[in-house]
């Protein structure tokens, strides 16, 4: 059997490549069957190599691209001048069939728009989404979209339920993932046109799925449902408002247990569960996003990740490309499409929903 191999861009996100080689010199240890491909500046790599990851010369291999894709960069102007870059190169050897999966850090538009151009979205998909893990009270929970598309119609948010129950089943491996849309309350007059229409389309057909209709934003924690399917521009916002508030629970609990003799006291004596919370609430065990809706896996780190969320990000990646989640997506997509074909209903189209 040919072994896994993880496509990787060393020049992207704003840490630079000695974050990825010592991610990669962690995640290595810990999946001993895969190789990795490193992609970018050799007179770079080369040193970072030799003192992190030399004993690992026989699974790793550097390949030289002279350009990085700017964090700033238009993703028009990266696609146009980025087929020397380290990005291109590294989503390339997926679509090459050198690698399963490709993995970057750097610039979100610009690898979207790579990907999307070399690897091809699957038949019938518009646009990829962006799949996320969500730590949950019950574990974890699939979110998508986290941030491709800004906008989605009722077919799309579909197409975005189909990818993420096929993610769930070969991520979490779950039989029959539960689904729910993020809407602005439970109730079925809640919402604006798409969200509804993609609930009565999702409730007529015969997935590997439980519909649970409409969830709120509290849901997400609670872990009410095993995938929240939203747009683009309200997945980002929950999870970018997720991860501050992470952020901010630590400060107020670090600060609280510094402003007296017995606060410290008591920090000590809790130690052990202080730490087990910080590492609940810290983004980097979850970073990685995966674009879904292609012919090939590629997964987006955060761009300010450091080596251990870097790790985190790259697990993701041998996970997805040993999950074989595509033909999955193929497989699910082509029954939702069937049902759409054959449909001669229309969409719900009440109107006047209000929020509350």
């Amino acid at each position: 059997m040919k072994p896994l191999t993880v496509s990787i861009d060393a020049m992207g996100g704003d840490a630079g490549p000695g974050v990825v080689v010592t991610a990669l010199a962690r995640s290595a240890v810990r999946h001993p069957g895969v190789n990795f491909i490193l992609h970018g500046d050799e007179a770079t790599l080369q040193p970072l190599f030799d003192r992190r990851l030399s004993k690992l010369k026989e699974r790793v291999q550097i390949r030289h691209a002279p350009e990085r894709v700017r964090m700033e960069e238009k993703p028009s102007a990266a696609l146009r001048r980025g087929r020397n870059t380290s990005m291109w190169r590294a989503i390339e050897s997926v679509a090459k069939n050198e690698a399963e999966v490709a993995i970057s850090a750097g610039n979100t538009g610009a690898l979207m728009a790579m990907s999307m151009f070399q690897l091809r979205t699957i038949e019938g998909i518009d646009r990829p989404a962006i799949a996320g893990l969500w730590p949950t009270k019950r574990g974890q929970s699939v979110l998508l979209d986290a941030g491709a598309n800004i906008e989605a119609d009722a077919e799309q948010l579909v197409g975005f339920a189909v990818m993420g129950e096929a993610f769930a089943r070969a991520i979490l491996g779950l039989e029959r993932p539960t689904v729910g849309l993020l809407n602005v309350g439970s109730e079925d007059m809640k919402g604006h046109q798409e969200v509804r229409g993609a609930a009565q389309i999702l409730r007529s057909c015969s997935l590997p799925i439980e519909f649970c209709g409409f969830i709120e934003g509290d849901d997400i924690a609670e872990g009410t449902v095993d995938v929240v399917v939203t747009d683009g521009f309200t997945g980002n916002i929950a999870l970018k408002t997720a991860e501050g508030t992470a952020k901010l629970l630590v400060h107020f609990l670090r600060t609280a247990l510094r402003r007296s003799f017995f606060g410290r006291i008591g920090g000590l004596l809790a130690s052990s569960a202080l730490k087990t919370l910080r590492s609940k609430l810290d983004p980097r065990t979850s970073n990685g996003g995966v674009f879904l809706g292609l012919n090939g896996v590629v997964v987006k780190s955060h761009g300010g990740a450091d080596a251990m969320g870097f790790a985190s990000a790259l697990d993701m990646a041998v996970d997805m490309a040993r999950a074989e989640v595509i033909p999955k997506i193929k497989a699910d997509h082509a029954t939702v499409a069937a049902m759409l074909a054959n449909r001669t209903a229309p969409l719900a189209a009440n109107t006047g929903a209000a929020a509350t």
